[in-house]
Formats: C-alpha cells, structure tokens, sequence
C-alpha cells in the first residue's frame, strides 16, 4: 500500500491487488466489513470507502443487501506515459510474459513505407510476439521499425524483455505517440497463438511513436483479448485533451 496516500486509498490499493492477483478469486464473497477492520485495524469508514471505490471501478459487484462478490474484469491500460507491457503488467500485481514469434528484417510495403515516413522496400525490422499475464495469452503484438533503429532489437534483448529498455540503452526513446484504437475479427495467427475461435473479437490498438524531433520510430499493431484489457483515457475540464474522435471509413481509402 501507498504509505502516502489516505486510508481508505490505502485499503483499495490493497484489496485491488489481491482481487487483480487472484487472492481474492472472481465470484468469491469478498471478506465481510466487520473482518476487513478487525484485519486492517481501522474503523468502518474507510473500509466502506474503499469498498465503494472497488464497486465503482467494476472490480466488486452486489450491496445494499447483497453481499458484494469479486467481479471477473480486465486490468486498465491507461495512455498518458509511455510504460512496457512488462512495467505495466508488474505494476498490476501479474507476471508478464512473452514468446518471439519473428524478429526478422524484411522490405517495408507501401503502406508499412508510408507509416514509417521511409522509402519503400527500405529495409525494416518486423517484430511479432504473444504476450501474457500470468502464463495466459492476453495480446498478439506487431511491430516494425526503420532498420537503424530496428537492428538493436535481432540479438537476445528482444526474446528477453522490453522493446522500449532495450531501445533507451542505445539512447533511442519515444517522446510521443498516436493511437487508434478500435475492434476487429481475429485473424489466422490470433486464432493459433492466442487460442480463440476465428472471428473472435479483439481489441486493436494502432500506434504510431516518435522521438523528440518528431522521427517516427515503430508502427505497432497490438490486439488485445477484451477480457484481458481495457484502456482508460483520463479528462480535464481546463485542458483541451488530445484524444479525438475519427469517423470510421465507409470505404476503402476514405481515411
């Protein structure tokens, strides 16, 4: 817990973690208030706070009557920093995991040519790996760099870790990047590395990432499990924000 941060945010970060651990299992009655205070030491304010942040947040279901009970939901990815899957992942309390389907250098198309801001059939580095949270496939991942940038990422570091600390050790760090988020129809290989129908549902999130003097340095094409993820976009009401919406394309072309 936060030793910072109020009680009852202390609480919730607590009982957080073991629901998003798999402490406290999803269905499972959530310990009763009398036993959250006697456990914590508190009074019962603070646990019924943190309570009712759990509720709002999706992660417990039931009250006013019904005993409230662990609700199975996806962990939240939010896009206001640059963070790993690997950092994101410890972070919520799971292990992160991989397998390197491809690292390999190829010829850009025109379209991964104009993404990449180079010329086509410049050489690129392609990159494809499953991810997991705790041993279980959550997103099949796509990624193409321009060849000087892509070529540190053939050797081990790329089957042993994060893209993103391997690219920061030869000064190579992202400053800023464009997300397009939307949902698409599993394709062959999401059906055979992540173990779904064809057709399923998936979550796509397209990004573009540049370096501070506004290089483009991947294109990425990660698709999501839905039970695995969901994405969180905070506000501000003094603050014009940079998500915008995009009507989808009635055609081909009309983007």
């Amino acid at each position: 817990m936060t030793l910072q941060a109020p009680l009852h945010v202390q609480l919730y970060e607590e009982m957080a973690h073991r629901i998003r651990t798999g402490a406290w299992q999803p269905g499972e009655r959530v310990p009763s208030e009398k036993s959250l205070i006697a456990e914590f030491g508190t009074a019962r304010g603070p646990v019924r706070q943190a309570l009712a942040a759990l509720r709002a947040d999706g992660l417990i279901a039931g009250g006013r009557g019904t005993p409230p009970r662990v609700q199975l939901t996806a962990p939240a990815q939010s896009f206001d920093t640059f963070i790993s899957f690997s950092e994101w992942a410890r972070g919520l309390g799971f292990t992160p995991g991989q397998r390197v389907i491809e690292a390999s250098r190829r010829s850009a198309t025109e379209e991964c040519a104009r993404e990449l801001q180079i010329v086509p059939d410049a050489p690129v580095v392609e990159i494809i790996r499953v991810r997991f949270l705790d041993e279980k496939p959550a997103m099949l991942e796509r990624s193409l760099f321009p060849y000087e940038i892509g070529k540190h990422l053939l050797g081990n570091d790329v089957h042993l870790g994060s893209v993103y600390q391997a690219l920061a050790r030869v000064g190579i760090v992202p400053a800023r990047a464009r997300h397009v988020i939307d949902a698409i129809a599993a394709h062959p290989l999401e059906v055979e590395q992540l173990h779904i129908s064809p057709g399923t549902p998936l979550l796509r999130v397209r990004r573009l990432s540049y370096n501070d003097v506004g290089t483009v340095i991947e294109s990425a094409d990660d698709r999501y499990l839905p039970t695995m993820a969901t994405f969180v976009v905070e506000n501000s009401a003094k603050h014009r924000n940079p998500l915008s919406r995009h009507p989808a394309a009635r055609r081909a072309g009309e983007l």
